[in-house]
């Protein structure tokens, strides 16, 4: 055979060869990812592994593993051997629960108004973020952003009048205050842009001084379990957290 001849030959068993390599290399859909562990497994299971179909999770006393999975979540506690098959039936309640947690609207909202404890005890932060898509300006870390232009401060203490100051380290700046009552504010996005992979520090008069670098996600699956799979490849922990509280057995 000719050298003309053998050309196309070699390109297409090439063109095979990247295919094949390219197969390789695509990963595996997660069946379950994990959202919280704590116990002697932990470094096995930690926040953010994905977990492939038919996979089984061995744990030892002591060990509390949350996943996410297509049914929703659910808290794995040891000792035991648990299949990631989504044959576990959930409640619908932590279904809805888990939807409005999730639910990209929530990053639009600035809504007032406090949780009231007991009588006499006045008003009360909730524990959490209603939405994963709130940043935690009492925590530092990756927070994935649904909307750049829609990005909601949220603070764990709304029993007063609050204010802080976030800084671009490209040197822009801006204050940010909170009326008593109110845990949200919309990130001043005219003074300090929202860019992907731009850290920034939130400075508290009151407390701690945090960095929040963001990621700026361009498409938001509709499934939890895609979006739980996506937090977790940008390492978006404190969301994936929050997502782990409305886990049940």
């Amino acid at each position: 055979m000719s050298l003309v001849n053998r050309r196309p030959l070699q390109a297409l068993a090439i063109g095979i060869a990247a295919v094949a390599t390219l197969g390789v290399a695509v990963p595996t859909m997660a069946q379950a990812v994990v959202v919280r562990s704590t116990g002697p497994s932990a470094a096995a299971y930690p926040m953010g592994r994905k977990l492939p179909a038919n996979t089984s999770v061995t744990l030892k006393a002591g060990d509390h593993v949350t996943v996410l999975d297509k049914a929703g979540t659910r808290v794995l506690s040891g000792p035991g051997t648990f299949a990631m098959n989504g044959a576990v039936n959930r409640d619908a309640g932590g279904g809805t629960a888990l939807a409005s947690l999730m639910a990209r609207s929530g990053g639009a909202r600035t809504r007032t108004g406090a949780v009231r404890g007991a009588p006499g005890e006045g008003p009360v932060a909730p524990p959490a973020p209603e939405s994963i898509w709130y940043v935690d300006v009492s925590k530092g870390g990756n927070y994935c952003i649904a909307d750049p232009a829609q990005v909601i401060l949220w603070r764990p203490n709304r029993d007063a009048d609050g204010a802080g100051k976030l800084a671009a380290l490209d040197g822009a700046m801006a204050d940010v205050a909170w009326r008593a009552g109110n845990a949200l504010k919309l990130w001043p996005g005219a003074s300090v842009p929202v860019t992907d992979g731009q850290t920034y520090k939130f400075v508290n008069p009151v407390g701690q001084t945090v960095q929040i670098t963001t990621k700026v996600l361009t498409a938001i699956p509709e499934d939890p379990l895609d979006v739980a799979d996506l937090l977790a490849d940008r390492g978006c922990t404190a969301q994936l957290g929050l997502i782990a509280n409305v886990a049940s057995n």
